[in-house]
């Protein structure tokens, strides 16, 4: 079996800056990524032939999830800040290992926030309260 210090990819969380203000890490990432319209136009001269053009790039929304916490604190007073001044930022999103080792990370620009979901209260049930954090951007650095 494979140890979780010795294969950093089964026991990885995630660290999200905003502006260089540290949000604190994630347990869960999920949406992170692009797509890439595509267009085909059939060659005249060659009835075999397609060329493949690019087009857009639309990026998909980021959705980082866990446990609420002290840095819970710091999300909500960034995203009240978006209230008063709407100004796209950039972030820096880091998948570490359970050391606190980086093992990649993403620049994004043109983040703000969609969406944030706080946990739900149900005295019968015993679960962890949650929280989640959906991010539009417009690109990688």
């Amino acid at each position: 079996m494979a140890d979780a210090l010795t294969e950093p990819g089964l026991s990885i969380y995630f660290t999200l800056e905003v502006d260089y203000a540290d949000l604190g890490p994630w347990s869960t990432c999920q949406g992170l990524g692009v797509e890439i319209e595509n267009e085909h136009r059939n060659e005249s001269s060659m009835a075999d032939y397609m060329h493949q053009f690019t087009g857009r790039y639309s990026f998909t929304n980021l959705v980082l999830g866990r446990p609420i916490c002290a840095d819970t604190k710091k999300v909500m007073s960034w995203i009240t800040g978006f209230a008063t001044i709407v100004v796209p930022t950039s972030a820096s999103l880091k998948a570490l290992d359970p050391a606190g080792g980086e093992i990649m990370s993403w620049d994004l620009s043109g983040v703000v926030p969609v969406r944030w979901t706080g946990p739900s209260f149900n005295t019968a049930e015993l679960q962890v309260a949650s929280e989640s954090l959906e991010l539009a951007y417009t690109g990688f650095l």
